[in-house]
This record gives C-alpha cells, sequence and structure tokens, in this order.
C-alpha cells in the first residue's frame, strides 16, 4: 500500500480549474476497476502506480506530459514500491503517450500494460451521459480554443481512434467496452461535423 499522505498528495496534482475530465475522479474511476481486473493482472501494485501517476502532470497543448509524469512516478515512488514493479508502472505511463503496447516487452507486462491502457480509454465505453461529460470536460480543458477549429481537432482525434481495428487491446477490455464505445465516437464525431 502507498502511504495516505502520497496519496493526498497526487490528488492535489489533479486539482486545479483548468483541469475538466483529467482531475481526480479520473484515477478513482480506474482505480474502481482496478478492483475487478486486479485478479487477472501480474503486477496490480504497477497498475495501480500508473493509475494514480499517468496524468499527475497534464497541461493539454505540452506533448511532455506523459514522459514528464513518468519521471514524477520515479520521483514518488522510489524505495516505496519494488524496483520491477516501479519500471513497469513509468513504462506504463509512458505508453499513453501513443497508446501502444511498445515491442520487446515480457508477455506478462505486456498483458498488465493493456489492460491498463484499455482502463484509460475505457471511458470511450461509458455509457452515453458519462461519455457526454467526458467530452465535456475535454471541451473545458481546450476552452480558449475557437469552436470551429475544436470541432475538427477532436472530430479527427476521435476519427483516429475509430478506424482502428480494435479499440480496447485486452480481452477485459474488449468485452467491456468495444462496442459501446464504438458507438459513443460515431455519435460524437456526427455531433462535431454538425451532421445531427
Amino acid at each position: 500500500m502507498l502511504p495516505d499522505t502520497l496519496i493526498e498528495h497526487i490528488a492535489r496534482l489533479h486539482a486545479g480549474p483548468e483541469r475538466g475530465y483529467h482531475g481526480w475522479s479520473h484515477p478513482q474511476a480506474l482505480l474502481k476497476l482496478l478492483e475487478d481486473a486486479a485478479p487477472s493482472l501480474h503486477d496490480p501494485l504497477a497498475v495501480r502506480c500508473a493509475i494514480l501517476l499517468h496524468d499527475a502532470i497534464y497541461e493539454p497543448r505540452k506533448a511532455d506530459n506523459e514522459a514528464r509524469s513518468a519521471e514524477l512516478a520515479k520521483d514518488l515512488l522510489q524505495s516505496l514500491v519494488p524496483e520491477a514493479t516501479l519500471g513497469r508502472a513509468v513504462r506504463m505511463i509512458e505508453a499513453t503517450a501513443r497508446h501502444a503496447i511498445p515491442t520487446g516487452l515480457p508477455l506478462d507486462e505486456a498483458a498488465d500494460m493493456a489492460v491498463f491502457l484499455d482502463m484509460d480509454l475505457s471511458i470511450l465505453g461509458a455509457p452515453a451521459a458519462t461519455f457526454d461529460a467526458y467530452e465535456a470536460g475535454v471541451r473545458h480543458e481546450y476552452r480558449e480554443v475557437p469552436e470551429a477549429p475544436f470541432r475538427q481537432g477532436r472530430a479527427a482525434i476521435l476519427e483516429g481512434f475509430l478506424a482502428r481495428d480494435a479499440l480496447f487491446m485486452s480481452s477485459w477490455g474488449h468485452e467491456r467496452f468495444e462496442a459501446t464505445a464504438r458507438g459513443n465516437l460515431k455519435r460524437s464525431i456526427a455531433q462535431l461535423r454538425g451532421e445531427t
């Protein structure tokens, strides 16, 4: 278990009016999913650490949030978790930059990473009202971007997700979220493109 004082510090890192979707409620939601997935994981502590810290640094217009969050995880977790677990957590955080599993990982680590990345995208497969609140939160985070370019850019991002053969990489995530996520994405893209 991680110390309560560390959890409180991490929660404060997720605070601030600039955050919409990527506030403290995001890792809390993923921790609930972890309860369900933990029995199938090889290193559930690594996944827990990645959940808590993958968005600890989040500035929407910066391209290095994931790398900076990974470095912060190293600093905060050093000596608190086993070295191998810390390495796995850091690699999971780094993988959120592309939402892809790097080649060459041991099979057990790759399997855990797939579940973690699926958890991070699980909002795409949430019920429609929850997904719509997520989209509103993302819009808040980019509130200074004018409406037309935001709609164009956001639609392109969602279309990129939709073009994947599979949104979710693990059987755990695919079974739970894939079909609903595709419906949510199609609906949101149509709204962004002014087709509804």
